[in-house]
């Protein structure tokens, strides 16, 4: 049987999230080294026609299974269809996104299937052997560990927005494999009964390319204001830090930190943020990170880029009203 990398995408009301192109393209590269082919699996109502889109980031085969049951994202039902998919095909390995759906399926899945798992990674690459070694932080960020997940297939979850996407190639169409529901009722020990959205058309801040956070420096919920101009200028999501959800200024899907999400923008903009280590291991793997804080010691200039020793309510404004001229030239 040829050696096969697959992958798990994810749908949002029948449509694919980034992070499903980011992890066809990890398949993707890892099966243009070692000579294997890639395969998705996508589960929802109405979805087989986006199939066609994890073709272009270079799936060679979509497993599409469609049914109410797997609407939307429900643990049980998505465990039982992709486990009896990996024991009937034997894939070498399978990938998916550190996202919160995907940590919750990934580790459930491991379970399942009797093998290891490394989350949350930053980096693939193959051993000599052909084998899947992952690259991922360790003690909040402080260090890196390799490791090389044990069993088959060996299981693996990338954080968002860090490995980046292939060129896509519109030209190129997968296989499309038709699989039937086929689950015990009785295996079902939860499922959906309603799904509460968010309908501020805010950006999701896992899949941000640009994200605006503010501490306990912000002073209060009523300054938030400002951050949301700049967010709005920069297409950016606003973030905050722990203090700053535990004093109630912000809800805590804006929570950026270890007891957070996780993220990892082009650009991450800390505002009145010190700098804590738990804070730090949600977002130090941002491309570019610019601190602004008054305080010239804060260990979040450590970690920066760009610094700005300044009152974020006088930075702040001003570096708007720069991006903003910016943009519009």
């Amino acid at each position: 049987m040829a050696q096969e990398i697959w992958f798990v995408a994810e749908q949002r009301d029948g449509v694919l999230r980034k992070v499903s192109f980011e992890a066809a393209s990890a398949a993707r590269r890892l099966a243009d080294e070692s000579g294997a082919s890639t395969a998705g699996i996508l589960l929802g109502v109405g979805v087989a026609g986006e199939a066609d889109k994890l073709g272009a980031y270079g799936a060679d085969k979509v497993f599409v299974c469609e049914d109410e049951a797997v609407k939307n994202y429900a643990t049980d039902a998505y465990t039982a269809v992709i486990a009896g998919l990996v024991q009937e095909h034997q894939p070498a390995m399978l990938l998916m996104s550190a996202s919160v759906d995907g940590k919750d399926l990934a580790s459930r899945l491991a379970a399942r299937l009797g093998v290891g798992l490394a989350m949350d990674c930053v980096e693939y690459r193959l051993t000599d052997d052909k084998k899947l070694a992952a690259k991922r932080p360790i003690y909040a960020g402080k260090a890196m560990m390799d490791m090389v997940p044990l069993g088959t297939p060996q299981m693996a979850t990338s954080r968002p927005n860090v490995l980046g996407l292939i060129q896509p190639d519109e030209s190129k169409k997968p296989e499309v494999v038709t699989v039937p529901f086929a689950v015990d009722a009785a295996e079902l020990k939860t499922k959906v009964v309603d799904v509460l959205k968010d309908t501020s058309g805010k950006i999701e801040l896992t899949e941000a390319d640009i994200i605006v956070s503010g501490g306990r420096g912000m002073k209060g919920p009523e300054n938030y204001n400002i951050l949301e101009e700049m967010a709005e200028v920069l297409g950016a999501a606003v973030g905050a830090s722990r203090s700053a959800v535990d004093a109630g200024w912000r809800p805590h899907t804006d929570q950026v930190g270890q007891t957070g999400k996780v993220v990892s923008p082009n650009m991450y903009i800390a505002c009145g943020i010190s700098g804590a280590i738990q804070h730090l291991a949600g977002m130090s793997s941002s491309k570019v990170i610019v601190a602004v804080n008054k305080d010239e010691e804060a260990p979040i200039f450590q970690k920066a880029d760009y610094g700005i020793v300044a009152d974020l309510f006088e930075a702040v404004p001003v570096m708007t009203r720069e991006f903003k001229k910016v943009l519009q030239s």
